[in-house]
Parts: structure tokens; C-alpha cells; sequence
């Protein structure tokens, strides 16, 4: 079997509320989906979701080249653009392509991702996570309580600009899925602290609220500030969504800068399960960040330091049917070959809305003042 090309296009995600954080706010909840699909000559197809801008570059380095050497043709692509480098949008691109070649890989076995990499349990425990920064306080019990329902007792809050307004939602929260046992509450700042600011205000919330871990308390890069922030507090340190490689990984695991490794979805199988492996060696739990129809759960069963995945949404994007179901506190897998996707490219052809997560007000766009609010 050989590669013989690839095709992109674009769904929407409808989230149903505002989404956000304390960096910037999407007030229609609807976000693009891209979508890469990889043709080979025996006319099997393998997907991966995420942005892959920069897909033309790395493309080369798999072309005709056949899809069960993933790990290998993963490396191929980073060597690809050794001396422009991988970072940004282009780890991006290798990432999804990487996730697509994966999804053939099982395919071609005849076997669900998770069995291909090894995992003994199709159940992978989470957590709930809204991106519910915008969303206002009086509606988080409604949101919220959906997952309760599906017995979610952890959950990741938004937060970081407003002290008072962070406590009442972190309370909110531990009521919302306490429901007979302790509720483990996450809280997310987004980078948008300092070190010195994470102190301080850390130590406020702990005598109020028990946190699970406090997530990018500092910038993401930065092994010194967040292993004072260790040092300082009682709360665990979370970090690492946004970091593109494993050698921006091993300075803050070496600093002992952080509790948790976490790793974002949007990166490939192949980054989580490199990352997740140097964590392991470290004796550090790992966690990675969710994405629309979870696309690293599967390598998330099979890794034994495993700790929770971020679940963001109760539904896939549109004209995306994915063989998961989100029942009591976590995702199961299920037994469709490959990553359990399927694409109904007329039912995203014939969707109308558009959304971006790029906008100038939106969560990923690093506002002027972070970082210095006081």
C-alpha cells in the first residue's frame, strides 16, 4: 500500500454557548473543524483533525511511501523542514497527517486504534471542560449539570482575571459535581500570570478550595517560574498543551518544573505517545489536552501513566460521526478500525456556518496585558 495523496476540508463545531478564556471570548460558539483525509492506492482512507496549514511542506516526505511506517515517516516529516523548523502550524500539519497515518495503520489491521497500540481497557476516564470562561455564572449549573449527568466528578474552570468571580465559580463547581462524592476541580489561567502572581493568588484559593492542579500558571516555556510556582504552593502544576516537541518538553520535566505533562490533541498519536513515555521515565503522570472527537484517547488507554483526559464536548463537529460514547465520567472506545471516524462530506458541504478560533478577540490571541494585570 502506498500513499497517493490527500484532500482538506472544513466543518464547524456548534458548541451552543460562548467559548473562551481569560485571553479572549468566540460570543457564537461555533468553531471550524479542519479536516485532512490521506488517499492510498487500495482506495482505504485515513483521517486526522486539527488545523494542518503548511501541509504542502511535509507532504513530500510521505508521498508513496507506505502508511504502516508511521513513527518512522513521523520523524521523515520532521526532517523534512530540519533547517525552517517544525514549530507553529507546521507541527500542526505533521501532527494531523501523523493522526491520519495512525487511523490507516489500524485500518489496515482490521483493529481499532486502541487495540493497535496496545491498550488492554477501551475506557479512558475524564474530565469535563466547556471552555466555559464567557459563559456567565448563572448559566454554568445548566451547562455543567449535563455532565454531572453523565457522572462527570471532575471538571476544568476558566479563570484568572477576576479573584472574587473565580472563587464563586471554583465553589459552583465542587456543588455542581459533588453529587455524593468530592468533586475534582481543575483550574485553568491560560499563561496569563505571572509566577509571582500565581503564588499569591494560589495561596488565596487554597484556603478556600482543594484544586486538583492549577494549569499554565505561567508561560508555557518557562521551567524557572513554574517550578517556583511549584515550590511555593500546595497545588500541582499542569503545562505543556502548547508546547510542539519533545525537546521543549524535557527542559521543565528536568527543572522538575511540573506535576502534570500534558500534551495537545491537535500534535498526532506519535508526540503524545513520546511525550508521555519521557513523563513515565520521569515517574510524572500525564494528561492530554481534548480536541473535537478526541483523537488522542486512544493513545491515551494505552499509556500507563495516564492520569484523565480533557473532554471539551458531548458532541462531534458536523458531518463527523465518531464511534465513542461519553458515559460515567469518561470516553469509551469502540471497535470500529482505525481511529472510529467517519466524514459525511455532503453534510459538511451543504453546512453553511463558518467560525474561526483566530479572531482578534478570541482565546488565541495573547492579549496586550497579560501577564501584567495586577
Amino acid at each position: 500500500m502506498k500513499i497517493t495523496g490527500y484532500r482538506s476540508i472544513h466543518t464547524v463545531h456548534n458548541w451552543g454557548h460562548p467559548i473562551g478564556d481569560v485571553n479572549g471570548s468566540i460570543e457564537s460558539g461555533v468553531t471550524e473543524v479542519p479536516i485532512l483525509i490521506v488517499e492510498t492506492d487500495e482506495g482505504i482512507e485515513g483521517i486526522g483533525l486539527g488545523g494542518h496549514n503548511g501541509i504542502e511542506r511535509v507532504f513530500p516526505a510521505v508521498e508513496g511511501e507506505d502508511p504502516r511506517a508511521v513513527t518512522a515517516l513521523y520523524d521523515r516529516m520532521l526532517g523534512q523542514v530540519f533547517k525552517s523548523g517544525h514549530a507553529g502550524e507546521v507541527f500542526g500539519a505533521i501532527g494531523v497527517l501523523d493522526m491520519a497515518l495512525w487511523d490507516l495503520k489500524a485500518k489496515i489491521a482490521g483493529e481499532p486504534l486502541w487495540r493497535t497500540l496496545g491498550a488492554r481497557d477501551r475506557f479512558v476516564p475524564g474530565y469535563a471542560s466547556c471552555l466555559d470562561g464567557p459563559v456567565p455564572e448563572a448559566d454554568l449549573p445548566a451547562l455543567w449539570g449535563e455532565w454531572a449527568d453523565r457522572g462527570f466528578h471532575a471538571v476544568k474552570v476558566k479563570g484568572g482575571a477576576d479573584m472574587d468571580a473565580d472563587l464563586r465559580r471554583l465553589h459552583l463547581a465542587e456543588e455542581v459535581f459533588g453529587r455524593g462524592q468530592k468533586a475534582e476541580i481543575f483550574f485553568d489561567v491560560n499563561e496569563s500570570w505571572s509566577s509571582v502572581q500565581a503564588v499569591r493568588r494560589l495561596k488565596r484559593i487554597e484556603r478556600e478550595i482543594d484544586l486538583a492542579w492549577i494549569e499554565e500558571p505561567a508561560r508555557r516555556w518557562d521551567a524557572d517560574g513554574l517550578r517556583h510556582v511549584r515550590e511555593h504552593v500546595d497545588t500541582p502544576v499542569a503545562s505543556g498543551e502548547n508546547l510542539t516537541g519533545l525537546e521543549q518538553f524535557k527542559p521543565l520535566i528536568d527543572a522538575k518544573a511540573v506535576d502534570v505533562v500534558q500534551t495537545g490533541s491537535c500534535w498526532g498519536i506519535t508526540h503524545a505517545l513520546r511525550v508521555a513515555n519521557y513523563a513515565f521515565a520521569n515517574h510524572l503522570p500525564y494528561s492530554p489536552v481534548g480536541y473535537n472527537a478526541n483523537p488522542v484517547a486512544a493513545a491515551a488507554a494505552s499509556m500507563p501513566n495516564h492520569m484523565i483526559i480533557e473532554i471539551q464536548a458531548l458532541t462531534p463537529p458536523i458531518g463527523i460521526t465518531s464511534d465513542q460514547t461519553i458515559e460515567d465520567g469518561g470516553i469509551v472506545l469502540g471497535d470500529e478500525p482505525g481511529l472510529g471516524y467517519s466524514v459525511d462530506e455532503q453534510a459538511i458541504a451543504e453546512e453553511r456556518r463558518a467560525g474561526t478560533w483566530t479572531i482578534a478577540a478570541g482565546p488565541h490571541v495573547r492579549p496586550a496585558n497579560a501577564g501584567f494585570r495586577l
